[in-house]
């Protein structure tokens, strides 16, 4: 299969698609981590859980939940390359993909604020 040149649109989807899934695999460490806390040092957990209350954390927790949508449209855009036939479409497939992750974080977001 031929690779589309850097400057087609769904470069960036296939760019973004690869970023979104290294940057959850470095978070997966650090998740598991914390999440030891709370077997091992209960009391350190509960100083992380505070932290965990800062604007900042929040605005980070949405960034992962975008990441982890993207992540999950973009797969399922590549599955659709995979098996259904080739169209003009895919652009707008990747577009919809984004927009969709946007909209799954920002409702995130907003419960958690």
């Amino acid at each position: 299969m031929k690779r589309p040149p850097r400057s087609h649109p769904l470069w960036l989807a296939f760019v973004v698609h690869r970023l979104s899934g290294v940057a959850l695999a470095l978070f997966l460490p650090a998740h598991f981590w914390v999440l030891s806390m709370a077997l091992t040092q209960p009391e350190r957990l509960d100083g992380f859980l505070q932290f965990a209350e800062n604007p900042m954390v929040k605005l980070a927790e949405f960034g992962l939940v975008f990441l982890l949508s993207v992540h999950i449209f973009g797969g399922l855009r590549l599955l659709a390359l995979e098996f259904l036939p080739w169209s003009n479409r895919q652009k707008t497939l990747a577009a919809g993909a984004v927009c969709l992750s946007l909209f799954v974080s920002g409702t995130f977001f907003l419960q958690a604020i």
